[in-house]
């Protein structure tokens, strides 16, 4: 059978993909699962936990969004993370899945930010059905969590627009959170599959997630992407298990997420609903962040750190650094260039290519230190990101951005002061499918993160609250992990 009649028999069969998604998020075995998945999904856990505690002492978003939780009052059913203190459980995965992307050091796939859509909504669920009696052991958690990642993963692999989250104006970590947060959520609840369609489909009449957002702000909303949408799932998720119905077909209805959202009338339908159970694609498109930044950053981040080490260079030998093509996110984090150059608040930097390859080529690093107020501010990342500047490459085709922003199509170019010219286009990047980290990195990272919580955390708990996470399919209650980590 040809391409082509494949793509139309898949179609045809797909008037039912939003009940086969419930299904699979319903029935989905741990026994199933492959174990490389299960490991990288525990690590997901750990990153997840350490940049959202780590944010709680950083940014002022953080402080605000942890007061208005906490004044609003309610029911203590979930830990707010690095604060300390409950909430109701749809508050708590609020302020945790926004603390989650406050920081820009979340992990990064093929639709966003999926731990921070899944992992925030999963825990305050967890806490309140332990307060009501009923603990969430490590198996059933992981398998919750797994669901949820596979349907975000699928919704975006199945947009046929390249770059599209640019192209039409959309967080991808936001727009599918819903979904993707609802299944997690409904999972642990042991919602059925009728329920969970329910859920499902109130996600989706809750959904959104523009791109739009304030410019050189201290504090905005581009960072509680996922503090909507986790509190949108845990919310619906308990209305569908009380008997709310909701929408049908969120996915192939004639108001559909497709067509009402992305504006696609040829999604890959084998993409959303082929080899359900079977076929893991996060594996694949799954990528952890090394460095403290926007996704973009990381191909021109990765590119100047292989000049800087091959060639042994110095930053006194650098006259110039030129950023060659990319994605529509890379020139929109390029330009304008004398503003991204000086970025003037944490976020605006993270969001700067210039700022960021000056910091990577001045120090051989990015940490989350050079996005303080005085890492800002220091003159010898200021000086090199003076040299940076980026050149478009005419008529160049448009590609996937996926888990590496612009990988494949970025290269950087330094000119040195004795005349050579120096080019390096990666295919991958650090914390990448082809260049995987593990336990040693991200248990680095983790214990750097949580130096910065807004409330200390005594280090034999740090080390008992690893220890718990790796071998977390074997706890009795992964709550545990959150009583460790609460101040």
């Amino acid at each position: 059978m040809d391409t082509a009649s494949t793509r139309n028999e898949t179609s045809a069969g797909a008037r039912d993909a939003s009940r086969k998604l419930a299904r699979h998020a319903a029935t989905l075995r741990y026994e199933s699962i492959p174990g490389d998945l299960l490991e990288l999904t525990k690590l997901c856990v750990l990153d997840t936990l350490g940049v959202a505690i780590g944010a709680s002492g950083v940014n002022d978003e953080a402080r605000l969004v942890h007061e208005y939780a906490r004044d609003l009052g309610g029911r203590e059913e979930a830990t707010i993370w690095g604060f300390g203190g409950k909430a109701p459980a749809p508050w708590a995965a609020f302020v945790n899945g926004s603390l989650g992307h406050m920081l820009d050091y979340d992990d990064v796939s093929d639709g966003g930010h999926v731990s921070i859509s899944t992992i925030p909504p999963g825990f305050a669920i967890a806490e309140k059905l332990g307060m009501q009696g009923t603990r969430v052991n490590g198996r059933d958690f992981l398998t919750a969590v797994v669901a949820g990642t596979d349907i975000h993963t699928r919704l975006s692999l199945a947009i046929d627009i390249p770059d599209w989250t640019m192209a039409e104006g959309w967080f991808a970590t936001q727009l599918f959170g819903y979904i993707s947060g609802s299944a997690t959520a409904g999972r642990l609840l042991g919602l059925d599959e009728d329920k969970m369609e329910n859920a499902l489909g109130i996600g989706y009449n809750q959904m959104s997630g523009s791109r739009q957002m304030a410019v050189g702000a201290a504090t905005h909303m581009r960072a509680m992407q996922a503090g909507f949408s986790g509190q949108a799932a845990a919310a619906g998720a308990e209305m569908a298990r009380r008997g709310i119905i909701g929408d049908k077909e969120f996915l192939e209805g004639r108001y559909g997420m497709f067509h009402n959202y992305v504006r696609t009338g040829t999604p890959d339908w084998d993409a959303v609903i082929g080899e359900l159970g079977t076929r893991f694609p996060l594996l694949n498109t799954h990528g952890f962040k090394v460095w403290p930044a926007c996704a973009y950053t990381r191909p021109t981040n990765a590119a100047t750190l292989i000049l800087r080490n091959t060639h042994k260079l110095k930053p006194e030998d650098v006259e110039s650094i030129t950023i060659v093509g990319g994605t529509g996110g890379t020139q929109l984090l390029c330009e304008p260039l004398d503003k991204k150059r000086r970025p003037q608040v944490s976020i605006d930097g993270k969001y700067s290519i210039p700022f960021t390859t000056g910091v990577m080529m001045a120090r051989g690093n990015v940490t989350l230190r050079d996005y303080t107020d005085e890492g800002l501010r220091d003159t010898a990342a200021l000086a090199m990101a003076d040299k940076v500047s980026y050149r478009a490459i005419p008529g160049a085709k448009m590609e996937r951005g996926g888990s590496s922003g612009s990988i494949g199509m970025v290269t950087v170019e330094i000119k040195t002061r004795d005349g050579r010219l120096l080019s390096s286009k990666p295919d991958s990047v650090p914390g990448d499918p082809k260049q995987r980290v593990g336990w040693d990195v991200i248990e680095s990272k983790f214990r750097d993160c949580a130096s910065f919580a807004a409330r200390p955390i005594a280090a034999a708990k740090i080390d008992r609250a690893i220890a718990l996470v790796r071998e977390l399919e074997q706890q009795p209650d992964v709550t545990e992990v959150v009583r460790l980590l609460t101040p």
